[in-house]
Formats: C-alpha cells, structure tokens, sequence
C-alpha cells in the first residue's frame, strides 16, 4: 500500500508541478475557450500578479506533495488552488469533473491521512 501511495502523490504531484511550470512557460496548448471563459480569463489577465502566484503555489505544492515528510504541508499549500479549479470546473466546464474529482479525493484522502500534524499545529496549549 505505501508504494501505491507514493506513486499516487508523485503523479499528483508531477500534474501540479507541470500546471504551474506552465504559467510561466506557456507550453501546453491552449484550449478552445467560450466566450464566457475568455471574459474571465482576460480579466484574470488584468490582475498581472495572480497568474504567477498560482504558478508559485502550483509548483511548490507539488514538491511538497511528492515527498512523504513534506506531503501533509503540501496537501494544505495545494487544497485553496484544488477548490478552485473544482468551482471553475462546475461553473465553466462540468465535464472536467472527471478529472477534478479524483484529484480532490486524493488532496482530502492525504490531509486525513495526516490529521494528527495539523491537529499538533492548531492544539490550543
């Protein structure tokens, strides 16, 4: 079970570490947009800050996650990226779910797999 595990949060964190290696890179083609999309992401554009950002978040995430000793830190850094690309796939593009859903189960299965280091971190003493 722990090399399933591994090879589960490695390929996770591959996925990550390439979407954000991407923002900075422009490498991956560029899907056919509607024109709702392309509204949102022109003015997405205009923030020039968050496109890096993400990327940043993107990338340090998915080292984090790939490691067994930094993989509980690695869930948390990626989960406010994670929520969004599921809030955008329901509200832009549901078919994507397919793909989201799985990736959210295995955010949530690795943050419960490590409850006990966050509950360390928040223990009021």
């Amino acid at each position: 079970m722990k090399i399933i595990k591994f090879i589960i949060c490695l390929l996770f964190g591959l996925m990550f570490i390439n979407a954000g290696l991407n923002k900075f890179f422009l490498y991956m083609p560029m899907p056919e947009l509607t024109a709702e999309q392309m509204d949102l992401y022109q003015a997405l554009g205009k923030l020039k800050w968050i496109t890096p950002l993400t990327g940043i978040v993107e990338i340090l995430g998915g080292l984090l996650f790939i490691f067994p000793r930094t993989r509980a830190l690695g869930a948390i850094v990626i989960l406010p990226v994670m929520v969004g690309i599921v809030a955008h796939n329901v509200t832009f593009e549901p078919s994507g779910l397919l793909i989201v859903i799985p990736l959210l189960l295995i955010n949530l299965w690795i943050i419960f797999d490590n409850w006990s280091k966050y509950q360390r971190m928040i223990r009021a003493d």
